[in-house]
């Protein structure tokens, strides 16, 4: 009954919900495309023995590369599936694809729909990243039996009271799934405790994620551009962090640091630029210029970091980075890419959606943790500053090669279910 009276509830919503992907479209035009696919309509006739994954947006997608990967290896000649839920994550995914794999959106989590996705696509398993539960989905793929993992699995102790809120409905959808493999031990209680059985302990795979040396060395480019100031990029930024952080930043005592801000999410770019130059300084924008930043580029105040996929070059590019999300209450941001690319991370004291990866990272000499911005921007200019900073990207080049591993353990497992 509770199913029931959710899948009643989204039937609703489906307007809402079409017509926030026709808004959201104005920005971030991909949002526009193929919506049929999300009610379950897709060109071509029906096909069969897919690996499906689903990496709802940027920061999954990432992480399902390795993973993708070692299940390539696992099982050669496999056609993968791969469903987004954001414009950001079908941008990234496409990258991932090889002849004879295929790309859509995942349907909305309604019966008919969910029903219709399973008939045009029979998959050998299905596998979800990190958190992806959702209830219709997940009935419906029992019922045309289709084994489901829950791959890269976290659960906080805040979604898990949201999970006990919602037991009626989210009980039964954790139930159905056939394995779950959880990043840590802490993760795997909580997910027991809301439902899931058998779980099991493989790490984290963004641990696998390899950065494009391409990339890097572009990234150490755009360094010698900023003239030997320090550059500190403020990474993944937060609706409601920028704000605090240009005001401490301005006042920091000159000669600054340049600063490399990078917002989380593409359609706040011209947002923040408008933050920044409302805050009176210079502004260089990263989508104004070609794969290297103009030769004025370095007197400028702030480079506004307004592209996707590039994240290993602004990493490179950085002496030390702030990580977004932790300094105000939104659990953090991907620290692990940071470490991958040798780029010491000064974090805030919201880390909950990666608590065991940011201690583990304290504990190698990898990141520091501050009470706020201010004390956070004070902590990484000094870092910017010292001559410390070979011995902190040493540290963070062992702690991430330290945790590889997750992704084979995962497609070892995922493989016995997909013969």
């Amino acid at each position: 009954m509770a199913r029931h009276a959710y899948s009643l509830l989204l039937g609703l919503l489906k307007p809402a919900y079409l017509f926030k992907l026709w808004w959201r479209g104005r920005e971030e035009p991909l949002y526009r495309h193929a919506v049929l696919e999300r009610l379950g309509l897709y060109r071509g006739g029906p096909s069969r023995d897919w690996v499906w994954v689903h990496a709802v947006s940027l920061g999954e997608t990432r992480a399902a590369a390795g993973l993708i990967e070692a299940l390539r290896r696992e099982l050669p000649g496999m056609r993968l599936l791969l469903t987004n839920g954001t414009a950001t994550g079908r941008e990234a995914g496409e990258k991932l694809l090889q002849p004879g794999d295929r790309q859509a959106w995942l349907p909305y989590d309604t019966p008919g729909v969910v029903q219709r996705f399973f008939q045009q696509f029979r998959p050998r398993v299905g596998v979800l990243m990190e958190t992806e539960v959702w209830p219709n989905l997940l009935h419906g793929a029992r019922d045309a039996g289709v084994p489901m993992v829950l791959a890269n699995a976290r659960l906080s102790e805040k979604s898990l009271k949201q999970a006990r809120r919602l037991e009626a409905v989210m009980r039964p959808a954790v139930h159905a799934l056939r394995l779950v493999l959880a990043q840590t031990q802490a993760d795997a209680q909580r997910l027991r405790e809301a439902g899931a059985e058998p779980v099991e302990v493989c790490g984290n795979v963004k641990f696998d994620m390899n950065p494009d040396a391409e990339l890097l060395a572009r990234g150490r480019r755009w360094r010698s551009v900023a003239g030997g100031r320090p550059v500190v990029a403020a990474a993944s930024t937060r609706e409601g962090e920028e704000a605090p952080l240009l005001v401490a930043w301005q006042q920091l005592p000159a000669p600054r640091p340049l600063l490399l801000l990078v917002p989380r999410h593409p359609q706040r770019f011209d947002e923040v630029a408008a933050m920044v130059q409302a805050a009176g300084f210079q502004l260089q924008r990263r989508s104004a210029w070609g794969e290297q930043p103009p030769p004025r580029a370095g007197e400028a105040d702030v480079w506004l970091g307004d592209s996707i996929g590039e994240m290993p070059v602004y990493y490179a590019a950085a002496d030390v980075a702030l990580l977004g999300g932790s300094f105000a209450p939104l659990g953090g941001q991907n620290l692990i890419e940071a470490a991958a690319c040798g780029c010491p991370v000064v974090m805030g004291p919201h880390t909950f959606n990666f608590a065991d990866a940011a201690e583990l990272s304290l504990q190698a000499g990898a990141s520091l943790r501050v009470e706020g911005l201010p004390q956070g921007v004070e902590q990484a200019c000094r870092l910017a500053l010292s001559g410390e900073r070979e011995r902190w990207v040493a540290s963070c080049l062992a702690f991430a090669a330290a945790n590889r591993g997750a992704a084979a353990r995962m497609a070892a497992r995922i493989a016995t279910l997909a013969a």
